[in-house]
């Protein structure tokens, strides 16, 4: 398989040119699973670790390989096993803030076309947590995609009223509807896809990626589903995040279904995904309005008036000092890392002498 097919293109070129040594090559990260990686290249998947070099150079978890990143890599044992060197930029990426007290990112995938944000139109809909994956889809520079799944287990009017709870919402995001069991809307998912292009499955666990993954999938290479509960609900199954090739050539990674979506320096994420909100910012009387209280917020003026849905406001709100809270503390720890880490530099120093 030709390098391009894998998502490559001039641009990854010419990073691999200035980045890699000689005796390097570029591979891409299929699969990653408890610090252990899976490349693919032109001759096939080898798996991989990472060099010393490479561990003592990272200063974050956000400069560790995930899937979808292109590394340059030396081969060992006829090309059986690899080292990797060094990550090339990334185009685009997917993080999130990492579950828990600790405020770290983590890296979910990376060089993605588009990201399919999904949703159960039974248990799982919640057009709050849909705006949360948008800010986090947005901020990363990846086009968005909803797909609605389970709409056999709705009426028809019932699907409307969901879609229309979406756009009041300000959202006007591509909406494509979904059953895993009819098959209906999987041709309309299999036409945007597009052969050398990567796609991302996010969505909470149970609401049918790993079975949305199979139906596109021709063949025997079937990832594993579990049986829904008796109410209609699905299931934790997605275990690793892992990189799919399609017999149509396009690519596709599925991720495990995520509990905490913390939102962590992602304030341009915020105002893309709020389009509606940060235009009608534009026009209010301080450039630094908050749109909490001040006087001559046309945000506020467009909630009273109506025309702002009150929850989407709140959300906006909620997600924007989220991310400036956790973004204020993550730069302050970094701070202090290195600080730690002079102050250890400046004592072995002190101990030679």
């Amino acid at each position: 398989m030709k390098l391009e097919k894998l998502g490559s293109d001039q641009w990854f070129t010419d990073h691999a040119n200035e980045l890699c040594g000689s005796e390097q090559g570029i591979a891409r990260i299929t699969a990653v699973d408890r610090g252990r990686y899976i490349l693919r290249n032109e001759d096939g998947e080898v798996p991989a670790e990472l060099t010393g070099k490479f561990l003592y150079s990272a200063e974050s978890t956000i400069d560790l390989p995930c899937v979808g990143d292109w590394v340059c890599v030396k081969y060992h044992d006829s090309g059986k096993f690899a080292g990797i060197h060094t990550i090339l930029p990334r185009k685009s990426f997917l993080h999130r803030k990492t579950p828990g007290k600790n405020i770290e990112f983590q890296m979910i995938a990376a060089n993605i076309d588009a990201a399919f944000i999904i949703q159960s139109c039974h248990f799982d809909f919640n057009v709050r947590r849909l705006e949360r994956y948008l800010v986090m889809v947005n901020d990363g520079h990846i086009e968005p995609l909803l797909i609605l799944t389970k709409i056999d287990l709705i009426r028809p009017d019932e699907l409307e009223q969901l879609i229309m709870k979406i756009r009041q919402s300000g959202i006007d995001t591509r909406i494509i509807v979904v059953s895993n069991v009819t098959g209906a809307g999987i041709d309309e998912v299999n036409k945007i896809m597009l052969s050398g292009k990567t796609y991302c499955l996010l969505g909470s666990s149970g609401v049918g990626k790993t079975t949305l993954i199979n139906q596109l999938t021709v063949g025997h290479n079937k990832l594993k589903t579990k049986t829904v509960s008796g109410t209609g609900e699905g299931r934790h199954t997605t275990a690793r995040r892992q990189l799919i090739i399609l017999e149509q050539g396009a690519m596709i990674i599925d991720t495990p279904g995520m509990r905490e979506l913390g939102i962590l320096g992602a304030g341009d994420g915020v105002d893309d995904s709020f389009a509606d909100i940060h235009e009608l910012s534009l026009g209010c009387r301080f450039k630094n309005c908050a749109h909490n209280n001040e006087p001559g917020c046309a945000v506020l003026m467009a909630v009273e008036n109506g025309k702002i849905n009150e929850k989407h406001y709140q959300n906006y709100l909620k997600l924007k000092k989220e991310s400036e809270f956790y973004e204020m503390s993550y730069l302050e720890k970094r701070k202090k890392d290195k600080a730690f880490g002079r102050l250890i530099r400046s004592v072995k120093k002190h101990k030679k002498k």
